[in-house]
């Protein structure tokens, strides 16, 4: 755990120092969706790939740009540091858009794909560095011993979250458009001119930031409790000779100065079996020098079981994951085949539907911010309003809710080109407005707010403060992951469905039975949401032995 002499603290803090990292954020964000709104529609269009190829090629992208996170966490965390990592993590990206826009202008036809896909994956190595640093190390620029910047940290998840989506919808609105109507080469350098920009702007910062110094493997930390655990497991309470606090010494050496500052974890009743690596036994007690394979300090155990009871709330949000996969594929598969005009000379990008979703999370934040929270605080007397398990909740019920209505939109639809004898002609327009996807665009926007947020709050302030880095690339990772199982169902269900003569989720999208597809994910978001109530009813929160006395 780092010291005070580990953090940096100039005079500078708090959104004094956070904003000009917010900029890398947003500018990220705006390029990361600039790439992946319309990329469906680049694989299908310009590349020719067919409709569950694209659909899945998409999916694991950005799941592998989700899954990178976990090694930039690490390394940021245990050796190179947050703001080395983002530096060097913005870089790569910058290199990475500059392949993009040259792949789609300069490259031979028969080079292009391979070029193309190796500027994508290049993106998704320093999406493996940002993503997991930007939010945390901005997060770090609020210093929970200075009350007002205690108070700051407290909305700054809620308002980090509305910068974020500014950037996405700024691209899906305006580099969509560009991609579509004037060319792939301009919306994609557009992008790589964005990211340089807001780098310059991330080292004009740079001199007020608090840094906190890499503290090594986190991992190794975790390793040593489950270890010892097993070591002492047959140890009885009759040989027990006390157990090992922050400020204990055994045989005259200090067994785990925390330094100034360090709040010492309350022990708590989960993962009893962990207990047994604090214990002093006899050996330990007659040793000159702890062996921390061996024993560990309070501290350390109760930071080990923070870990592992985040594990089954990241399994059981995999599901809502797949849900946000429908989005930027089957989605805007639908529009595509639905009435974008506006006038007779101009028709919408099916692709820009997304930025409904986006203005959709800018209204909730801030109705839950300015109206809910305050609404919910009368009633529950709790300063968040509700807890964050039960935001992540919520979220994932709407999931369910979103997944309903995109069936019953995509049933209608399937009708009415059914009624205009379309069923077979899946390149012509559906006599359907395409106004009627907006309910599970806005649907998903609002769940969204509700689980992604909860789950980078609950990444943040429940993990160890030597592994938060480690923390948000965790939740990153649920999105990732998500992603792969969306491509595995495609590849289970197109399996299944083909074995009875009627392959589901074709090119013809007018027979690929997809309201068939969302009814079978409404059903398993379902059975997830009774997994992870049962689940969250048995977490406990994070707290302080300072805490505990006050209560």
């Amino acid at each position: 755990m780092a010291t005070n002499s580990q953090l940096k603290k100039p005079s500078r803090g708090g959104w004094k120092s956070a904003i000009f990292i917010i900029f890398v954020e947003v500018a990220e964000r705006f390029a990361y969706y600039g790439v992946a709104g319309n990329l469906f529609m680049y694989l299908t269009k310009v590349l020719g790939q067919p409709t569950a190829t694209a659909a899945k090629n998409v999916n694991t992208w950005q799941g592998v740009s989700a899954i990178f996170p976990v090694v930039g966490g690490f390394l940021a965390d245990s050796y190179v540091g947050r703001f080395k990592t983002i530096l060097l993590a913005s870089i790569t990206y910058l290199i990475g858009l500059i392949l993009l826009t040259v792949a789609v202008s300069a490259v031979p036809l028969h080079l292009r794909q391979t070029v193309f896909f190796i500027a994508l994956y290049i993106l998704s190595i320093g999406e493996g560095g940002h993503k997991p640093c930007v939010q945390t190390f901005a997060a770090d620029q609020f210093d929970e011993n200075i009350p007002q910047e205690k108070a700051a940290k407290s909305s700054f998840f809620n308002w980090w979250y509305v910068g974020i989506v500014c950037g996405a919808t700024a691209a899906v609105l305006v580099v969509i458009y560009v991609e579509d109507y004037v060319g792939w080469s301009l919306g994609f350098g557009m992008l790589a001119v964005a990211v340089a920009a807001a780098l310059v702007v991330f080292l004009a910062g740079s001199w007020g930031y608090r840094r906190q110094a890499p503290v090594g493997s986190p991992f190794t930390r975790v390793a040593q409790v489950v270890v010892a655990a097993a070591r002492k497991r047959r140890l009885s309470e009759r040989e027990a000779r006390g157990v090992c606090d922050e400020d204990d010494e055994i045989g005259g050496v200090n067994v785990e100065g925390g330094g100034a500052g360090v709040r010492a974890l309350a022990r708590t009743s989960q993962f009893r079996f962990l207990d047994k690596a604090m214990i002093i036994d006899d050996k330990d007690a007659s040793s000159d020098k702890r062996n921390p394979w061996r024993l560990c300090s309070v501290n350390q155990v109760e930071e080990t079981k923070l870990v592992l009871q985040l594990i089954p709330i990241w399994f059981s949000c995999l599901m809502f994951a797949v849900v946000i996969a429908q989005l930027g594929t089957y989605f805007t598969k639908q529009g595509t085949t639905m009435n974008r005009s506006i006038t007779p000379s101009f028709q919408i990008p099916a692709a820009s539907f997304q930025v409904f979703t986006g203005l959709t999370i800018l209204t909730s934040v801030l109705l839950y911010e300015r109206a809910l929270v305050p609404f919910a605080r009368r009633l529950t007397g709790r300063p968040s309003g509700i807890t964050i398990l039960q935001r992540i909740g919520t979220g994932l019920a709407l999931s369910i809710l979103t997944m309903a209505v995109a069936a019953c939109v995509e049933s209608k639809r399937v009708r009415v080109a059914r009624e205009n004898g379309l069923l077979d002609d899946p390149k012509s327009v559906v006599p359907m407005a395409v106004w009627w996807l907006i309910p599970q665009y806005v649907l998903i926007g609002i769940s969204d707010v509700f689980t992604i947020v909860g789950l980078q709050e609950l990444f943040y302030d429940q993990m160890p403060v030597a592994m938060r880095s480690i923390g948000a690339a965790a939740y990153i990772t649920v999105t990732g992951v998500g992603s792969f199982l969306s491509s595995g169902l495609i590849s289970i269900v197109q399996g299944i469905s083909g074995r009875g003569g009627h392959e589901w989720l074709g090119d013809n999208i007018n027979r690929a039975e997809l309201e068939c597809f969302y009814w079978v994910l409404a059903g398993m978001s379902a059975v997830n949401l009774c997994g992870y109530v049962f689940v969250a009813r048995r977490f406990v929160y994070k707290r302080s032995e300072l805490d505990q006395e006050a209560s």
